[in-house]
């Protein structure tokens, strides 16, 4: 490739990044699901539009999984795990027995309306049985849900995405050769444990490292959490476990751990994966073939209804009310089921395997998720108010970063004071922070001043704390607390509840 040719790959791919984020925004204001935009702006870039052609679908799963890991792993990262602990359980059994649930209850339906085989529809069912994390965590967290809903409904699309790989990539093998029942129930329970285990091991050994060592620039630490992330999904696979499980976890303990420069690794983490998003979907429109998709039509259609009316139903109905999930909730789960990149990308794993009717269940896919993402996303707001799961909007919580000063052992808090903070109007020494740590400068409409004592703070404040570092962890709750629960919080606890 010569320096023109580079030069206009930068160009190009520049310009429909340029031209997706646009779209996206677009999007948004109408209430329309971006992943439609991206799709969209694939197809009309490939064969039957400008006539970029793409058909490599090895090289479209490398790539999907790829993107799909740095997804779920900003995911993990902006998942609050004191919120989503106690979903924990119903996520993690919707993330599993809901997965199996749905896969047999499609293939069973695709089986007699459709007359595929046996082999063909359990493959089918078991590429449509994960919802999508980045479908959820974009669509969700514009509502406001109670902290256990959103908890199960992220936690379950984080979860789920270990469970369906294993499940299309032991069909797709067993189109040469069917392993016994027993083997595969081995396989996947050792895949799914050693998956967490290394999960967990690489954010432990992540946020043990991370709070002890001095970067030289504040930008390496997003970059060195998501290396972490990345390893411990190239350390599971290497060792035949789930690569998914393990990036989940390992995003989910380093996001939830008090790291410096945490709220900016969130923030780079949201952007990589935005990245992805759009690459990825561009990538699966170019690799669909729009002539095949109409033939696609009613199969996708009979197959979406019977995921969405019938499958999705019964398997929230058989694992959410034994754990006493309320039916108003299990209803919106229900629902909320949404389907978007993760399908698709399971779809190219028979299709570069050469599994037999492994073309006909992608272009399926393709259209059960751009016509079911189109009528479901923007139906959300609309299902949450009539089963009356919507919550109280709370003030957002009080971001704190921190940035480690190595040579004095201490750390300086940023922290900026969010509308309906209740640290608007509490004076310095109500703060009541230790005597180790210090309010040292105040940023209050672009004019920055050191306080006093008896300085009243306000919504909108960005305050620089220098902390002891033993004392880093006390400065941030009590600030937490008093943001929750104003001057009182201490007769009330550190978590201001």
């Amino acid at each position: 490739m010569t320096v023109l040719d580079l030069g206009l790959v930068l160009l190009v791919g520049a310009v429909v990044v340029i031209a997706a984020i646009a779209a996206a925004r677009v999007a948004h204001g109408i209430g329309l699901p971006a992943l439609l935009v991206f799709l969209g702006l694939g197809l009309a870039l490939g064969e039957a539009g400008l006539g970029v052609k793409f058909s490599n679908a090895a090289l479209a799963q490398a790539l999907g999984l790829s993107a799909l890991v740095l997804i779920l792993a900003e995911g993990g990262l902006t998942t609050n795990w004191a919120h989503a602990r106690a979903a924990a359980p119903a996520a993690i059994v919707l993330a599993t027995v809901g997965v199996a649930v749905s896969m047999v209850i499609v293939a069973a339906v695709t089986h007699w309306l459709l007359a595929l085989r046996w082999h063909e529809a359990l493959l089918l069912g078991a590429v449509l049985a994960p919802t999508d994390s980045a479908a959820v965590f974009s669509v969700l967290r514009r509502l406001p849900l109670p902290p256990e809903l959103s908890g199960m409904l992220e936690g379950e699309s984080g979860f789920n995405d270990a469970a369906a790989v294993l499940a299309v990539t032991l069909l797709s093998e067993a189109s040469t050769h069917a392993p016994s029942a027993l083997l595969v129930a081995g396989i996947v329970l050792y895949q799914l444990a050693a998956g967490a285990v290394i999960g967990l091991a690489a954010g432990l050994l992540g946020v043990l490292v991370l709070r002890r060592v001095a970067l030289p620039a504040s930008g390496l630490y997003p970059i060195a959490v998501l290396s972490l992330i990345v390893v411990a999904y190239g350390a599971a696979t290497t060792a035949r476990a789930s690569g998914f499980i393990a990036v989940y976890l390992a995003a989910l303990v380093l996001g939830n751990a008090r790291l410096p420069h945490g709220p900016a690794t969130r923030g780079f983490a949201e952007g990589i994966a935005w990245l992805a998003q759009i690459g990825l979907f561009v990538m699966l429109g170019l690799l669909a073939s729009p002539g095949r998709l109409p033939g696609a039509l009613i199969p996708a259609m009979i197959t979406g209804l019977a995921l969405v009316l019938l499958a999705r139903p019964v398997s929230v109905v058989l694992c959410a009310t034994p754990l006493r999930v309320p039916w108003r909730q299990q209803g919106f789960l229900a629902w909320a089921g949404l389907r978007g990149a993760v399908p698709i990308v399971l779809a190219t794993i028979p299709v570069s395997a050469r599994v037999p009717g492994a073309s006909r269940v992608f272009d399926v896919v393709f259209v059960v998720v751009g016509v079911f993402t189109l009528l479901g996303g923007p139906s959300l707001p609309w299902a949450a108010r009539l089963l009356g799961v919507t919550a109280r909007a709370e003030p957002l919580d009080l971001d704190v970063e921190a940035a480690p000063l190595e040579a004095l052992h201490a750390d300086l808090l940023q922290a900026e004071i969010p509308p309906g903070s209740r640290l608007h109007g509490v004076e310095i020494f109500e703060l009541r922070l230790p005597a180790e740590a210090n309010v040292a400068l105040i940023v209050r409409d672009s004019r920055a001043f050191v306080p006093e004592q008896a300085t009243a703070l306000q919504s909108g404040d960005r305050l620089l704390i220098v902390a002891a570092a033993r004392v880093r962890e006390r400065v941030e709750r009590r600030l937490r607390a008093v943001s929750r629960a104003g001057k009182l919080a201490g007769w009330l606890g550190e978590t201001g509840r």
